[in-house]
């Protein structure tokens, strides 16, 4: 059974960091490629960075110089370090496994709630 468990959300001020956890099961992080979305109240989820099937980061424009992604391959964890947040960043983050040997549809967590307050 594939299962996606993330942690590490919360609410900070504006200017905080937070880092999120993602735990995966199964054989997903050698076979799909894992990534960070998030969701806004009202809005699509979207991309805020991932790993692709060669290991190389991308990063949405919005987190580009502010958050790092990061996977410890030997626990099957995946890491998301956001620093310098603003109030735009306030939405529940998902952590996807996508592409890869995915099925189409992925994989998701069920999210954690990442509030800024400013």
């Amino acid at each position: 059974q594939v299962q996606l468990v993330e942690s590490g959300g919360d609410s900070v001020q504006a200017g905080g960091s937070l880092k999120l956890s993602c735990v995966a099961s199964g054989d997903i992080f050698s076979s799909c490629g894992m990534g960070w979305y998030r969701q806004a109240p009202g809005q699509a989820r979207e991309l805020v960075s991932r790993f692709n099937n060669n290991g190389i980061a991308s990063y949405a424009e919005s987190a580009k110089g502010r958050f790092t992604i990061s996977r410890d391959n030997t626990n099957n964890t995946l890491y998301l370090q956001m620093d310098n947040l603003k109030t735009g960043d306030t939405a529940v983050y998902y952590c996807g496994a996508r592409g890869g040997r995915c099925p189409p549809s992925g994989y998701w967590g069920q999210g954690t709630q990442v509030t800024v307050s400013s």
